[in-house]
């Protein structure tokens, strides 16, 4: 499944700036960052399963918000991208 991970955490507080490091360390260990707070990520159900219970620990629903895009192979060839792009495509053969 290949999922869209957003996510704006409060930092206005040592707590908040602490979820706010806690989150994007969670999110680069199962995706790549795109933009500051939005990481693309590919996984199957039980590892995504995972990883929700992971970051739904670390943020505070009071104050942060959380949002998960499950995007299906068309969504996904729609996807359209302009400007700078230092994505990965994981699919593709990579030439180092």
């Amino acid at each position: 499944m290949f999922i869209l991970v957003c996510y704006d955490v409060e930092t206005l507080t040592k707590e908040g700036k602490r979820r706010l490091r806690k989150v994007a360390k969670l999110c680069e260990s199962y995706g790549q960052r795109v933009q500051h707070s939005i990481f693309e990520c590919k996984m199957d159900k039980a590892l995504y399963l995972t990883f929700e219970n992971k970051i739904l620990s670390i943020i505070n629903i009071k104050t942060d918000s959380l949002r998960i895009y499950i995007l299906d192979e068309d969504s996904i060839r729609k996807i359209k991208n302009f400007g700078i792009a230092n994505i990965i495509d994981y699919e593709e053969p990579l030439i180092l």
